[in-house]
């Protein structure tokens, strides 16, 4: 139960932090906000606040932030069709009634002859009883389509996706990985702060019980200047050692209160994987790094941590790109949840940090160009500035449509992948 909390918390959070960037730039840009989703299918929560639905769908496969424009609306009005209208204290349509009009009984029915929504905000139509007369009607700029007894603001132009120049548009789509990002930077300061930041030095943390380490007679703050015939300065360089020498007894010299002290340790061996994916046996004896607390020195660790995940990340996808690595590697939401399990078990401090690697990783895979994704539509803006007018919405519709099918496609068979993983 724990593990669920902690993987519903750690998704929500993601998801939320990536989506509020986008909606924050869209309404910052003057975009209407449709929708604030969080989920995908059956709404479980919703509610409305300042022009924006809020929902939390029953899906946990990520979320989306629905802006005016975007997608083609709803409700078209045509030549021919009766609507009723309501009005405000102005003389302004504040209601459009497309069906039901008998549960409006206030509001005045007319025959549709022409309609601006976007531009001219006009209503052109002949009451049913009088179909010489040609009347116009001004609409409210957040006049209302009622359908099914279900309110949908209008968008005029001025407040669609396609209205905004490039680089509000540019900006509303890189918010989203950008959010993640800063995200990242915070999770590694609180950890910073709770915990201290990682000394250079092979320092020695907490010292694991009923390991090899406690068993040769290693202490907290032991600070480790030789193995063998080999001069330690770094934890990187203790580390790369122990990992390299599983079952073989390493002679080792720390630094204790000013004193040297010899210690001998055999690491045990554990099972790993390698960025290729493969399977290695490494050698580990049960110390954690050693920690120190300074405030500098921890929004330090927040950026460079957070650098090195995303350059870690980076080098992974190219070697998935170039063929370096199989497909196999990838892990789905299944995937996460084992992994998240494990971490969970292990303690608080390393959820946090999980959270904040998962984070970089989702803003990198969003960035990256491929359809469906804010790397995809970015794409498309950049090359809309290069050739100096728009791709083709349905053109652009088509390519993210399909894109959207092969990343399900995708999707199933990381997931059959997990599985597998799992059960197999």
């Amino acid at each position: 139960m724990t593990t669920v909390i902690a993987f519903i918390f750690m998704f929500g959070l993601l998801v939320f932090v990536h989506e509020w960037g986008h909606m924050i730039f869209a309404k910052r840009a003057g975009m209407l906000v449709r929708e604030f989703a969080i989920g995908f299918g059956p709404k479980i929560v919703s509610f409305t606040r300042n022009e924006t639905l809020y929902t939390i769908r029953l899906i946990p496969a990520g979320g989306y932030v629905r802006v005016a424009g975007e997608d083609p609306e709803i409700i078209e009005l045509k030549p021919g069709h009766h609507i009723g209208l309501e009005f405000n204290n102005h003389g302004k349509v504040e209601k459009i009634i497309v069906n039901n009009k008998s549960k409006h009984p206030n509001a005045r029915v007319i025959e549709v002859e022409k309609v601006d929504l976007d531009h001219q905000l006009i209503i052109e139509g002949y009451e049913l009883d009088n179909d010489e007369e040609r009347l116009t009607f001004e609409v409210d700029r957040k006049a209302f389509f009622i359908m099914d007894e279900k309110e949908t603001q209008i968008a005029p132009y001025d407040r669609q996706f396609a209205s905004k120049t490039a680089g509000q548009r540019a900006m509303q789509l890189f918010a989203g990985p950008l959010m993640n990002f800063i995200l990242a930077i915070l999770l590694f300061v609180i950890l910073g702060l709770v915990q201290g930041i990682p000394v250079e030095e092979a320092k020695l943390g907490e010292i694991i019980s009923d390991t090899p380490a406690e068993e040769a007679g290693f202490m907290e703050n032991d600070e480790v200047i030789k193995i063998e015939d080999n001069s330690i300065s770094t934890w990187e360089e203790f580390t790369t050692i122990v990992r390299e020498n599983p079952n073989e007894e390493l002679t080792m010299t720390v630094l204790r209160d000013g004193q040297e002290h010899t210690l001998s340790v055999v690491p045990t061996e554990a099972q790993a994987v390698d960025q290729k994916g493969e399977e290695i046996s490494i050698g580990q004896i049960g110390v954690r790094a050693g920690f120190e607390k300074s405030v500098l020195g921890t929004l330090q660790y927040g950026f460079e941590q957070t650098y090195s995940v995303t350059k870690l990340v980076l080098t992974n996808l190219g070697m998935l790109i170039t063929g370096q690595v199989p497909i196999d590697v990838l892990s789905g939401p299944v995937g996460i949840y084992d992994a998240t399990d494990q971490v969970v078990q292990s303690g608080f401090m390393n959820l946090i940090m999980w959270t904040a690697m998962l984070s970089v990783n989702l803003g990198i895979i969003n960035l990256v160009p491929l359809p469906a994704l804010d790397g995809g539509r970015l794409l498309f803006v950049g090359l809309e500035k290069l050739r100096g007018k728009p791709v083709p919405p349905e053109k652009e519709g088509i390519f993210h449509f399909v894109g959207f099918a092969l990343l399900m496609l995708l999707m199933l068979v990381v997931t059959w992948n997990d599985i597998q993983r799992l059960f197999l």
